[in-house]
């Protein structure tokens, strides 16, 4: 059955859930739920099309760039090579904006330093329904995906310019980072999918993993109102590192994912 020599290759090939993967990538192809795939009779026309599709994951092509999709905060992302693909880990970020605005009406000004495909943005402005936002992003490859996802999913509320996040001019109430954390010889050691074929820019942290959250500390006094918020994701080892890089901005607090991992960094401008 073509499911099953799919799934044999994927095995071989050190894909977790190689099965589930075979499945949804047959599903993608044809069209159909994940369900159907157990008793669909794919033309030869699919099957040649399934095949492509699954050397390009034995490849360790991220599933993500195979599809085109990736879901954020319950939102459907296109995404693809250029863009970093979005993780729940980042969903954090969210939740804690939340936390912080409990007012769902608020009229909130948004940013978002380096926003990718805009998975951050978005997902804050499905939240708070009169609120606006800019998405700075420095990649052409990246801005293209963010500004589609952000002007079906959102419209005029977003702006995505290209630029780099230093050109960004505030006051906003709100501001949004998930920066390149990786220290930079520890990227050819992550796992193939992530070394391989997402953007280094969006990896890679320097020597320590800290040079982008030393441009933000220097940045974020100046964008912030009053009383205002960013929002930082961050990476495994690197929170007690972030007291004596922010010393100009109060640190609220350190929030975990849901591995209990330290993840957001939550700045208030006094």
């Amino acid at each position: 059955m073509i499911l099953d020599e799919a799934t044999r290759r994927l095995a071989q090939a050190g894909i977790e859930n190689p099965r589930g993967e075979a499945r949804l990538l047959l599903a993608h192809v044809l069209g159909i739920s994940r369900d159907q795939t157990l008793t669909a009779t794919p033309t030869p026309a699919q099957a040649e099309a399934f095949a492509k599709l699954v050397a390009r994951r034995v490849a360790h092509e991220p599933f993500a760039y195979i599809t085109g999709r990736k879901e954020f905060w319950s939102v459907a992302f296109e995404v693809g090579p250029g863009v970093l693909v979005p993780r729940p880990d980042s969903e954090t970020l969210i939740e804690e904006a939340l936390r912080l605005v409990p007012d769902r009406q608020a009229n909130l000004r948004i940013a978002d330093l380096g926003t990718g495909s805009g998975a951050l943005l978005v997902a804050a402005l499905t939240e708070f329904a009169n609120a606006s936002g800019i998405g700075f992003e420095s990649s052409p490859q990246a801005y293209g995906y963010a500004q589609r996802n952000a002007e079906r999913l959102i419209g005029s509320r977003a702006e995505i310019r290209l630029a780099d996040w230093d050109s960004a001019e505030g006051p906003f109430d709100l501001v949004f980072s998930n920066p390149p954390y990786i220290p930079a010889a520890d990227i050819e050691s992550l796992a193939a999918d992530v070394a391989r074929f997402e953007p280094r820019a969006a990896l890679d942290g320097g020597a320590d993993g800290l040079d982008a959250y030393r441009e933000l500390a220097d940045m974020l006094p100046g964008l912030l109102v009053p009383g205002g918020h960013a929002l930082l994701e961050i990476g495994l080892g690197l929170a007690q590192a972030m007291e004596p890089l922010f010393r100009n901005l109060e640190i609220v607090r350190i929030a975990p994912d849901l591995s209990g991992i330290p993840r957001c960094v939550i700045l208030r401008k006094a």
